[in-house]
């Protein structure tokens, strides 16, 4: 079950339950435990997502921090105002081939156009898998 902040948007409460955070982060198996503007958590299974040698999928990473940094930037940008992805990168530093991975995403910048957000994805150890940045522009409705 997704924690929100008790002041969050109504409507995009109502829209990431209903939506499940999308439908790639639904076919990813994304899990959203806890969902605000400044910290937000996730998590994801390495089955059903790994790549030709049966690793997770760089992409993987990639997709668990956009959908966190995105979802904390609309949180963050409020009601009448949504997000938009302008900048992503990653470094990966370990890989991993079962299991779940968790993703912390904390907010570096949180300002009236701009948010950025820090991603980091473990694995059931603690151990860092990767690091995502994101940068998003917050535009009005």
């Amino acid at each position: 079950m997704t924690t929100f902040p008790e002041d969050l948007d109504p409507e995009l409460v109502e829209r990431l339950i209903t939506s499940g955070g999308g439908a790639l982060a639904r076919k990813m198996g994304i899990e959203f435990v806890e969902v605000s503007a400044s910290y937000s958590v996730a998590r994801m299974p390495v089955e059903g997502n790994t790549q030709v040698v049966g690793i997770l999928h760089g992409g993987a990473h990639v997709v668990l921090g956009e959908s966190l940094g995105s979802i904390s930037s609309a949180v963050h940008a409020g009601p009448g105002r949504y997000a938009v992805g302008i900048e992503i990168n990653a470094t990966h530093s370990r890989s991993i081939s079962e299991g779940w991975v968790t993703a912390t995403c904390e907010a570096l910048v949180l300002g009236r156009t701009l948010t950025t957000h820090q991603t980091v994805v473990r694995d059931e150890e603690g151990r860092r898998l990767s690091t995502i940045r994101m940068t998003n522009m917050l535009r009005d409705r």
